[in-house]
């Protein structure tokens, strides 16, 4: 017969790891993207901010890269492959037509990466439409939400997409 000390030590244990399952930290799958249109420029500038350990997985995960990115041993090819990664998942439209946009590189902040890209040379009142798909990271995590916000002249529109809703659109 098992006394109440034999049966204590051995349910610590279990009690332990549920308690510890129910407290533990959830984690966020959530990137950030800002596209301003700058007047002076005549271009949307892009910031996309994604945080980096889930880039890092994405590049081993999808290419076989290990991009060990923010440390001494960053793969070279690195850059190549976030921007490879970019124009497959992130595409911009302008009435309809999809428009090509330069990637200009990364910098890294705390935790998170964030990636430079441009539109240039747009006739913003030659534009009716524009939409934005964003599909960064919903390939590898269900729960990703990639924010957009997009700011021109006095005028701000804001997404959040999902894998299931991609997409966001607004009229100029």
């Amino acid at each position: 017969m098992m006394t109440f000390k034999k049966a204590r030590i051995m349910l610590l244990p279990l009690a332990m790891l549920l308690f510890l399952s129910f407290s533990s930290a959830h984690k966020f799958y959530v990137s950030v993207t800002n596209i301003v249109y700058s007047e002076d420029d005549s271009a949307f500038q892009i910031t996309s901010r994604i945080f980096i350990d889930d880039l890092d997985k994405l590049l081993l995960e999808r290419y076989g890269v290990e991009a060990k990115l923010a440390t001494p041993k960053e793969s070279k090819i690195a850059d190549e492959y976030i921007e490879k990664y970019f124009r497959s998942k992130f595409v911009v439209q302008f009435d309809g037509k999809v428009v090509p946009y330069n990637f200009l590189g990364k910098r890294y902040d705390n935790d998170v990466v964030i990636c430079y890209l441009e539109i240039p040379n747009v006739k913003l009142s030659e534009i009716k439409s524009m939409s934005v798909q964003n599909e960064v990271l919903t390939d590898l995590f269900d729960e990703q939400q990639n924010v957009v916000h997009v700011k021109w002249k006095n005028n701000k529109k804001s997404f959040v997409l999902i894998r299931e809703n991609n997409k966001g659109m607004l009229n100029l």
